[in-house]
Order: structure tokens, then C-alpha cells, then sequence
């Protein structure tokens, strides 16, 4: 593959990718607003960006194994935690941008949590087992995870238990 082709699969993975989690909160804010057609409309167009990212993802053999691609993420999460998301919020602090830090914040909680999942994950793959996991939920406002039974408060945006969703 050229290196230039490579660099539009790149981008092109990206900006699908964007798209289609952009889409989904249009969506999300047309069903608000009871434009019920429109918010489907937006969930279509969002699954069909995601099979393109897929696409692009697959052809640059970024899909590996279950193990290697467990290593990805887990990666991927650490340097959230460790680098991007304290400069994030480092310079968010910087601008005054309380809006920006506390969303920068939340994320960064939760990545630390995603990246225990990982690690646990990984120790499972190494002895050639799935790993053990209960119900899993996630905090609709920040993104907080939890394994089990969700708290009566999210730790990290305080909002009630009814809003941690369960992921199927």
C-alpha cells in the first residue's frame, strides 16, 4: 500500500468515525425534539459511516487478533490517562474553560476505569480464557463504567443511579 493511500485511509477512518458519532448525538437531539424521522434518518447514516470506518480500519490491518487488539486499546487508554487528557485539562484550567475541564475530567476518570477493564482482559487472554466480567453500565451524562450493580450516585458527575445504562 502506498504511503499516501495509507494516509487517506487514515483520514478517511477518522472523519467516518466522527461522523458517525457526530450523527448519533444529532439523533439523540432530534428525538428531543420529536423529530422522530430525522433522529432515524441520523442513526441510519450513522451505521452506514461506521461500516466505512470498518472498512478503512480492516484494510489498513488494524484488526488483529482479540489479544493484540486488546493491547491496542489498552495502550491507547494509558496514554489518555497519562498524557492527553491531564494536558487537556491543564490547558483547560489555563483558559478559565470550566465547560471543557469538566468534560475533559469525566472522560479521564472513566478512561482510567476502561483501562483496568483492559488489563484485566489481557491477564485472561494470557492464560487463553475470556475474561470474567458481570454487567457492565455506563453513566449516560459522563461516560463513568462500572462492573456489577451501578452506584446510587456516579462518583464522577454525581447524577443518579437511574441514569447508568446497561450495555448489552
Amino acid at each position: 500500500m502506498s504511503t499516501q493511500s495509507k494516509k487517506n485511509l487514515q483520514a478517511a477512518f477518522a472523519g467516518e468515525s466522527q461522523a458517525n458519532r457526530r450523527y448519533l448525538a444529532y439523533a439523540q437531539k432530534a428525538d428531543e425534539e420529536g423529530f422522530i424521522n430525522i433522529a432515524r434518518l441520523f442513526r441510519a447514516v450513522a451505521q452506514s459511516e461506521t461500516i466505512h470506518a470498518f472498512n478503512h480500519l480492516k484494510t489498513l490491518g488494524e484488526v488483529k487478533s482479540t489479544q493484540e487488539n486488546v493491547e491496542t486499546a489498552l495502550h491507547g487508554e494509558q496514554d489518555e490517562v497519562s498524557s492527553m487528557y491531564p494536558m487537556f485539562m491543564d490547558q483547560a484550567k489555563r483558559d478559565a474553560d470550566n465547560d471543557a475541564l469538566k468534560s475533559f475530567f469525566w472522560a479521564n476518570e472513566a478512561e482510567k476505569i476502561h483501562a483496568d477493564f483492559y488489563e484485566k482482559a489481557l491477564s485472561s487472554l494470557k492464560e487463553g480464557k475470556d475474561v470474567e466480567i458481570k454487567e457492565i453500565y455506563i453513566c449516560a451524562t459522563c461516560g463513568y463504567t462500572v462492573e456489577g450493580e451501578p452506584p446510587e450516585k456516579c462518583p464522577n458527575c454525581g447524577v443518579d443511579k437511574s441514569e447508568f445504562q446497561p450495555v448489552k
